[in-house]
């Protein structure tokens, strides 16, 4: 009977790692989601800043030239607009990626759970055999 019990007792430690190495796996994935989001807002900020750069050197290279008007005007408009449909673009893949990260952590919580479960299962028939 004694070996039994010593048997139950080593499958409920194992069911009990496994639930909580499905947790942990999660939660590494959800650190690594919020990651990368700091890492893309970091990347965005920094096209930003190049871009808005970019337009500024333009519009000061037309002015300098003797170029105004609407023409140059509706031309930086259009350069801005394709910019920002760009970055909406980029923004959603990113987004993406770090909602596919959270998701496969969800699966290996659910897949460690399932295993736990699994564990105890077995455990159990211990005691009807």
């Amino acid at each position: 009977m004694l070996p039994i019990f010593l048997a139950v007792g080593g499958l409920m430690v194992q069911a009990k790692m496994q639930r909580e190495m499905g947790e942990y796996q999660q939660a590494v994935a959800k650190r690594e989601a919020e990651e990368r989001e700091l890492q893309a807002k970091t990347e965005e900020l920094a096209r930003r800043e190049e871009l808005n750069a970019q337009l500024a050197a333009n519009q000061v290279a037309m002015t300098m030239s003797g170029i105004s008007g609407a023409t140059p005007e509706s031309i930086a408009l259009a350069g801005a607009k394709r910019i920002a449909s760009s970055e909406g673009a980029i923004g959603l893949s990113e987004r993406l990626k770090q909602r596919q990260i959270i998701r496969e952590g969800e699966a290996q919580a659910y897949a460690g759970r399932m295993q736990a479960a699994s564990t105890l299962l077995s455990a159990g028939k211990l005691f009807i055999t």
